[in-house]
């Protein structure tokens, strides 16, 4: 999974596979192969998304790409898949920490949990910290995009 704001503007920008961007609570963006300065490309692109769907998808001039509702997405996923083998899915991505009230309140430094000792003695957890037992607890880090690679296996 890649991360990088950079390598992210890459994958968005390139051209050779399809790209699906899912952002938040806005459309999905829908990046096709081809060359979005050609009307017909475009119809005929638009009437492929739109798959038999009751809405129609709508292009973005500014960004160049189809924006269809997110209700779309597995669906999407499922036909860009299969119509071009391969392609990049960027959507927010947030890593869970976990960890335990036995580690925040250890003493001494053998610690076993996935924190990797990161909150290890630390008397009481950090803010954001859901307690769930005495032997777990979680929280959520910051939301940013990933892309991944999605190919279609037989």
């Amino acid at each position: 999974m890649e991360t990088d704001p950079e390598r992210l503007r890459a994958n968005w920008r390139q051209r050779k596979l399809p790209v699906i961007l899912r952002q938040g609570h806005h459309p999905l963006m829908v990046k096709l192969p081809g060359n979005p300065n050609d009307v017909m490309w475009r119809v005929s692109a638009g009437h492929w998304l739109k798959a038999g769907r009751r809405n129609s998808p709508k292009w973005n001039h500014r960004y160049r790409c189809w924006e269809v509702p997110q209700a779309w997405l597995n669906s999407v996923v499922q036909q860009v898949l299969h119509g071009f083998k391969k392609m990049y899915l960027i959507q927010p991505y947030r890593e869970q920490e976990k960890c335990a009230p036995s580690c925040f309140n250890a003493k001494d430094h053998d610690c076993q949990c996935s924190c990797m000792g990161a909150n290890h003695g630390q008397g009481g957890p950090d803010a954001g910290w859901f307690v769930v037992s005495d032997t777990f607890a979680s929280r959520w880090g910051e939301a940013y995009l990933a892309c991944r690679l999605m190919e279609l296996r037989r």
